[in-house]
C-alpha cells in the first residue's frame, strides 16, 4: 500500500502542513518536530511524489534535449556536458534522438511540452523552426545546440563550422594534396553545409586545387564505408588524393572502405581528415586527424545559458555563444 503525507503526518502526531514544511522548508520547523517526522518517514518507507508536486507547481524540475544522433559520441559527450551542469541545480535531463527525422523531433518537443520541463535544449532538423517559435510562444525557453539561427530570437551555442571547414581543407592543402573530396551528410544539415562552404573557402585560395562533394544519406561509419567504397572502384586518375570528411564516423568508415576495397593506404595513397574528434579517433588503426570541437563544454554552457533564460528571459548577457574550432593533426592526414 502507498504510504500518503497524511500517514506520516498522523504516525508523528503533527499536520501535513508540518510535514510539508520538512521536507520543504525544515528551517522553519522545530529540530525536534523535524526529527520526529524524519522518524516517522523511515519506519514508513516514504517516498515523496515529486512528479505530483512538479504538476502542481506547474513546471518539472528537468529539461529536455534533443540531439540528431544520439549514437555519435560527439552528442553522447555534449549531453554528459549537459547532465553535468544541470546536477549542480539538481535538475534532470531528458534525453530524445531524433535520428534527423523531423517527426521525431517534433514528437519529443510536443512530450517535453507535456512533461512541463524548465526549456529545451536542441541541436533542430533543417525544418524545426516553427515548431521552436511554437514552443518558445508556449513560454518554454529554447536554446540551440551546435547550431545557430543568426537571425532568430533563440539563443545558442555553437562551433563556429565555416572556420572548422576551412582548417580541415587548409591541411590537406598545406600536404601538397590538390584534388580534393568533401565527403558529407544530406546538405539540409546546416552543419555540413557550413563545413563545405569553409572547404570551398580554402580551395578558393589555391591555383589548381579542386574539391569534389560526395554526398551520403547520412553520417554514419557505414555511410563512410561506402564512399570507401565508391572512391576506391573509380580508376586511379579518378581518385581524390585528399578527403575531408564531414565528421570522424565519415572518416572512420572512409578509413576501412578504402583499405578493404580497393587496398589502398592512407596517408600515403588518400590523405584523410575528419570532424569532431570523438574519443576513439585517435585510437583508429591509423589515428585519424580532426576537428575538435569542445564537446562537454559546448553541453555545459547551453544548460548555463538556458538558466540564464529561464531565470530572466530580456536580461543582460551573451545569447549566441560560439566556440572556435581547433585542429588536431595525426597520421592519418600525413602531417
Amino acid at each position: 500500500m502507498t504510504v500518503s503525507v497524511r500517514d506520516v503526518a498522523i504516525a508523528a502526531g503533527v499536520s501535513v502542513g508540518t510535514v510539508s514544511n520538512v521536507m520543504n522548508r525544515p528551517d522553519k520547523v522545530a529540530p525536534a518536530t523535524v526529527a520526529r517526522v524524519a522518524a516517522a518517514i523511515e519506519e514508513l518507507g516514504f517516498v515523496r511524489n515529486d512528479a505530483a508536486r512538479q504538476l502542481r507547481a506547474g513546471r518539472s524540475r528537468s529539461i529536455g534535449m534533443i540531439v540528431l544522433d544520439a549514437s555519435n559520441p560527439f552528442f553522447a559527450a555534449v549531453a554528459r556536458g549537459a547532465e553535468a551542469r544541470a546536477e549542480e541545480d539538481r535538475l534532470s535531463v531528458l534525453l530524445g534522438n531524433s535520428d534527423e527525422d523531423p517527426a521525431r523531433e517534433e514528437a519529443y518537443i510536443d512530450l517535453f511540452r507535456e512533461q512541463r520541463v524548465n526549456g529545451v535544449l536542441i541541436t533542430p532538423t533543417s525544418t524545426a523552426t516553427e515548431m521552436l517559435a511554437r514552443l518558445r510562444d508556449a513560454g518554454v525557453p529554447v536554446v540551440l545546440v551546435d547550431h545557430e539561427m543568426p537571425n532568430s530570437q533563440f539563443c545558442s551555442v555553437s562551433v563556429d563550422d565555416v572556420e572548422g571547414g576551412q582548417l580541415a581543407t587548409e591541411h590537406l592543402l598545406q600536404q601538397g594534396r590538390r584534388k580534393l573530396a568533401f565527403v558529407g551528410g544530406p546538405a539540409s544539415i546546416p552543419q555540413v553545409e557550413h563545413r563545405l562552404e569553409g572547404a570551398r573557402r580554402a580551395v578558393a585560395e589555391v591555383p589548381g586545387a579542386s574539391l569534389e562533394v560526395i554526398e551520403m544519406p547520412a553520417l554514419t561509419v557505414l555511410n563512410g564505408r561506402t564512399a570507401g567504397e565508391v572512391i576506391s572502384r573509380r580508376e586511379p586518375a579518378q581518385r581524390p588524393d585528399g578527403v575531408f570528411a564531414a565528421n570522424d564516423l565519415l572518416a572512420v568508415g572512409l578509413l576501412q572502405g578504402l583499405s578493404i576495397f580497393g587496398g589502398m593506404r592512407v596517408p600515403e595513397d588518400i590523405a584523410l581528415i575528419g570532424y569532431d574528434d570523438i574519443d576513439f579517433a585517435e585510437a583508429t588503426v591509423v589515428p585519424l586527424s580532426s576537428v575538435r570541437q569542445p564537446a562537454q563544454k559546448i553541453g555545459h554552457t547551453a544548460v548555463e545559458l538556458l538558466l540564464k533564460v529561464i531565470e530572466n528571459p530580456d536580461g543582460e548577457y551573451e545569447r549566441r555563444v560560439r566556440f572556435r574550432p581547433e585542429l588536431v593533426v595525426r597520421r592519418s592526414s600525413g602531417g
